[in-house]
């Protein structure tokens, strides 16, 4: 996300419905959320209004109907939130946010895809500390001479 909206827990199920499916319209979204939430029309089109000035949304007109598609994908807005918990929670101190991880790591039952995927993302995240590495230190030299 651009420069970390927040969006409320209301907004992130509107913005649910429409990374799963979209473009929709309003009245579409409410028949998706009504049961769930019991929310009206004019709950939904109020949230709807709010994503879009966030620019979270968008939407065309076809007619007299609004057809809503997301702006920002689900990845996004789930790394700018974590960052933004993170950043509230344990002030950004990294040592916070590695001991958080592995809690959850142990403490979550995972399929051996979901491992599979952990490994990757970790490997790749290795790989780029250690590309990054050489790198770093020739700047720093640079920078005393």
């Amino acid at each position: 996300m651009k420069k970390t909206t927040k969006i409320s827990d209301a907004e992130w199920l509107v913005c649910q419905v429409l990374w799963r499916d979209s473009p929709l319209t309003a009245n579409e979204i409410v028949s998706r959320l009504e049961e769930s939430t019991g929310w009206n029309s004019s709950t939904v089109k109020t949230l709807l209004t709010r994503l879009v000035k966030k620019d979270v949304l968008g939407y065309r007109s076809l007619g007299r109907e609004h057809h809503y598609f997301p702006k920002l994908g689900e990845e996004e807005c789930v790394e700018a939130h974590t960052r933004l918990f993170m950043d509230r929670v344990f002030n950004g101190a990294m040592g916070a946010m590695g001991a958080m991880a592995a809690a959850f790591i142990k403490n979550h039952q995972f399929t051996n895809e979901e491992i599979a995927e952990l490994k990757a993302i970790l490997e790749q995240k290795e790989a780029e500390t250690q590309h990054a590495a050489p790198q770093t230190q020739a700047v720093k030299r640079r920078a005393k001479a």
